[in-house]
């Protein structure tokens, strides 16, 4: 992996450049607009979804509707290795809360779907357009629809593995500034709504979570490339005059891993939010 554009970094963290370095990884920053006037093929948070006539709204096991929050067209979005060209990749999740996250197996679709539709069908008559059969339920989670904007960037690990590649020595340079953690949220690009890249959880583990004196530059990058997991699509809270998400001010992510990708296969995502 050789992503190297300069970076500007807080004074501060300049003595572990070359590490947070070899964590830079390409990712699509994802932006809402203030447009709800969305159509059934594009990319958007909130609203109804794209679906084929004769396609079974997806259900939880208990066989209850699950609420759509999102669908990415690639065809709108930047090349990014690995990820699709072209096609609609489509989330939702459970009404209830924990919104159809299993702590204990993240990748029990029981309470969430990931549905990929490779060739949509542009022909409105062929598509669902009428989805009154849907309970009408309210959630505090998601109000409104809005298109989205995509962003080719570059960034190094997100904010919630920085003390992993810095060590112990973080939590000290803290305390001696305080603005360094805005600093480095803003240069990773952490807390983004984004499409590869980092997630960010707490709960995610990563690969090169190792000792210190293990943390070469060779090793962060060999790690990285290891690594088998994808950031498939992350959303955070956020809002607009159109759009209001709210994660508990938190985030969700889903989470591929690199060979099902390749295949485009969307049945074994592991998927987390947290606040």
């Amino acid at each position: 992996m050789n992503y190297k554009p300069y970076i500007t970094i807080p004074p501060e963290l300049e003595p572990y450049r070359d590490r947070i370095e070899a964590t830079i990884r390409p990712f699509i920053e994802v932006t809402i607009e203030n447009n709800d006037r969305v159509d059934w093929w594009q990319s958007k948070f909130g609203g109804l979804p794209y679906l084929p006539k004769g396609f079974d709204y997806p259900k939880s096991s208990k066989g209850d509707y699950l609420f759509f929050i999102a669908q990415i067209n690639f065809a709108e979005v930047p090349l990014l290795e690995s990820f699709p060209n072209q096609g609609i990749v489509q989330f939702y999740i459970s009404y209830e809360f924990p919104y159809g996250l299993n702590y204990n197996n993240q990748t029990d679709q029981s309470g969430f779907r990931v549905l990929y539709f490779p060739e949509p069908d542009l022909n409105v008559e062929n598509i669902i357009t009428n989805f009154d059969f849907l309970p009408k339920r309210e959630t505090n989670l998601i109000d409104g629809c809005c298109s989205l904007n995509f962003t080719q960037k570059y960034a190094p690990i997100s904010y919630s593995g920085i003390n992993e590649i810095v060590g112990d020595d973080y939590f000290d340079l803290l305390n001696t500034n305080e603005g360094i953690s805005d600093e480095y949220i803003n240069l990773s690009y952490s807390w983004r709504s984004k499409i590869g890249g980092y997630p960010d959880s707490i709960r995610t583990e990563l690969i090169y979570t190792v000792h210190l004196e293990e943390k070469t530059t060779k090793f962060l990058r060999d790690a990285i490339e290891q690594d088998p997991e994808i950031l498939l699509f992350q959303m955070v809270s956020e809002s607009n005059d159109v759009l209001s998400i709210n994660w508990i001010d938190g985030v969700c992510n889903f989470r591929i891993l690199k060979d099902d990708l390749k295949k485009l296969d969307f049945s074994d995502i592991i998927y987390d939010w947290e606040s």
